[in-house]
């Protein structure tokens, strides 16, 4: 662009270039413009009234595997033409930039443009293999937690609060990698019940400490949430957290 415009919109730094004062009006037309083409792509998509192509959802681990997927494969008999695009990712995918067409989180959505529900409530708990039972090994507990990337989340917080002084045994900010390393002995670490209970080689540390809860939200932009397939998905996903509602919060 400064090839043809001959205007200057780079600052050449040591080490990097920076935007000129030009440079940074034009970055937000820009950016302004996407706004507007994701927008038009957005109504374009959401009188889509077919019962068929192509969903993307986002979620994390804990959520994935046991909760979604079966979700989807009772969509599945009802609706073989919709094909859904899983991804388990840490990170916050954005709504509106349509990384994502609907969202599964344990925390609240921000953005006036998502339509967002809370749609259940998961219970965590400490755990390891057998061994940790013994009072003497908690006395000098070492603990599996998050990178620090993810060291803000509540559950790592609890872990923690729980054992202050416990050394660090691992981080991984992988569930299967966390419950792997729980089973092999390497330490505690704070998983969700619900799949917890049911995996063979962990045990339940700490019975009177309370479990700690953190609610499970929906999120889809406000353009698309009346779309048939996309409404067909999340009636899916809503209808197994209430089928699963005990088994994912036993307190309540």
């Amino acid at each position: 662009m400064e090839s043809r415009t001959g205007a200057r919109l780079l600052q050449r730094l040591p080490g990097r270039f920076a935007l000129t004062p030009l440079g940074q009006s034009v970055l937000s037309n820009a950016e302004r413009i996407e706004v507007e083409v994701l927008s038009a792509e957005r109504t374009i998509t959401g009188r889509d009234v077919a019962l068929e192509g192509v969903v993307r959802m986002t979620t994390v681990d804990t959520l994935a595997a046991q909760l979604v997927v079966p979700a989807l494969a009772a969509l599945q008999e009802r609706h073989p033409g919709i094909i859904v695009e899983l991804v388990p990712d840490t990170r916050s995918l954005s709504l509106s930039k349509r990384e994502a067409d609907i969202a599964l989180r344990l925390s609240r959505f921000e953005g006036h443009e998502v339509v967002a529900r809370k749609v259940g409530s998961l219970a965590l708990g400490l755990y390891a293999s057998p061994k940790w039972l013994e009072a003497e090994a908690l006395v000098e507990a070492r603990v599996i937690t998050v990178l620090d990337d993810q060291a803000h989340l509540p559950e790592a917080k609890w872990l923690h609060a729980q054992f202050p002084n416990a050394e660090v045994a691992l981080r991984s900010n992988s569930r299967d990698v966390q419950v792997w390393a729980a089973k092999s002995g390497i330490g505690i670490a704070a998983f969700a019940c619900y799949y917890a209970e049911e995996e063979p080689g962990l045990v339940r540390l700490k019975q009177d400490v309370p479990n700690l809860t953190r609610d499970i939200w929906l999120g889809v932009h406000s353009d698309m949430r009346d779309m048939p397939r996309i409404r067909a998905v999340m009636d899916a996903v809503i209808k197994t957290l209430r089928d699963k509602k005990a088994a994912l919060d036993p307190v309540h």
